[in-house]
């Protein structure tokens, strides 16, 4: 079965995505992205699959995936059973990595960790409570916190032991040319989604007709374009109504729709509350939630 790839979008200004997420939900699927990923399983039993390795796992299970990968975690429940919060995830971009290497040469020392990454890695018991005590801190932490907490978990990971999952003929590039294409529109669209973007623009740009493109698009995301388009418009209009003071409809246009109604419209049918009524949440902590949920 082909993976599915997932999309991944930080919050701006972050360097890294921690976040928390239940059983059944969308990205707990059999699926790939070019981030890194440390993944702790909170609870129930199951199966777990990383490249061409199937094993069991159980609360505490502690996996680091590198780009590209596909991975999935399948829970054993009764049919109609669901977990709040089963998955912690850690997720950055092997950009920031290399950003971070060429500014300070002691984070030189995780590059072994890094390469493991390529074929998934599993870590001990020692390992996993480690993880989990400060995945969770990161979670509700101060930015400048959430970079030192990150730092030191990566440091004290790279020491760890740990096995390596799949076994090492494992190809995860073996649709590099796919991957290669969507990447480069994704990139192409983070960059310029605010703009007035057009489906014909992008799809010259993959070198593909209008119809393949779609059709192309659609498998790769789940999503159509314009849906794709809106998701990050509305994420970022989250944004900068709890972190901003701008109105609604400077929002609105910032981040790229061209009506005040349609983004109301669409803010309504996302989030099942006004723009207005979001921001009041947030600014009182009602029943919006943390930043960390607004934008999924």
């Amino acid at each position: 079965m082909q993976p599915d790839l997932e999309l991944i979008q930080k919050v701006q200004y972050q360097s890294f995505r921690v976040w928390s997420h239940g059983y059944p939900h969308q990205v707990a699927r059999w699926h790939y992205h070019p981030e890194y990923e440390l993944h702790y399983l909170r609870e129930t039993r199951g199966k777990m699959f990383v490249g061409d390795y199937i094993g069991d796992c159980g609360p505490g299970n502690l996996v680091f995936t590198g780009p590209n990968i596909p991975h999935n975690w399948v829970s054993e429940l009764a049919p109609g059973v669901s977990v709040a919060e089963r998955d912690l995830v850690l997720q950055f971009g092997a950009e920031f990595v290399q950003d971070c290497m060429a500014l300070f040469p002691e984070f030189g020392q995780v590059q072994n960790l890094l390469s493991e990454a390529r074929l998934g890695v599993q870590f001990g018991k020692e390992a996993e409570a480690r993880a989990h005590e400060t995945m969770s801190a990161m979670l509700s932490a101060s930015d400048t916190r959430r970079v030192i907490l990150f730092l030191d978990l990566l440091d004290y990971l790279s020491h760890a032991p740990r096995v390596r999952l799949a076994s090492p003929s494992y190809d995860p590039s073996i649709d590099q040319r796919r991957n290669a294409v969507i990447n480069q529109v994704l990139a192409y669209i983070l960059e310029n989604y605010t703009a007035d973007l057009r489906e014909a623009d992008v799809a010259e740009l993959a070198r593909m007709a209008g119809a393949a493109f779609s059709r192309f698009f659609r498998k790769n995301t789940g999503l159509t374009f314009v849906q794709y388009i809106n998701h990050l418009r509305l994420n970022r209009a989250c944004e900068l109504l709890m972190n901003s003071e701008l109105s609604v409809t400077d929002i609105c246009y910032r981040v790229g729709f061209n009506n005040v109604s349609h983004f109301n419209h669409q803010f309504l049918q996302k989030k099942q509350m006004s723009p207005s009524k979001f921001r009041a949440c947030h600014l009182t902590q009602g029943s919006c939630g943390s930043s960390q949920s607004a934008a999924q």
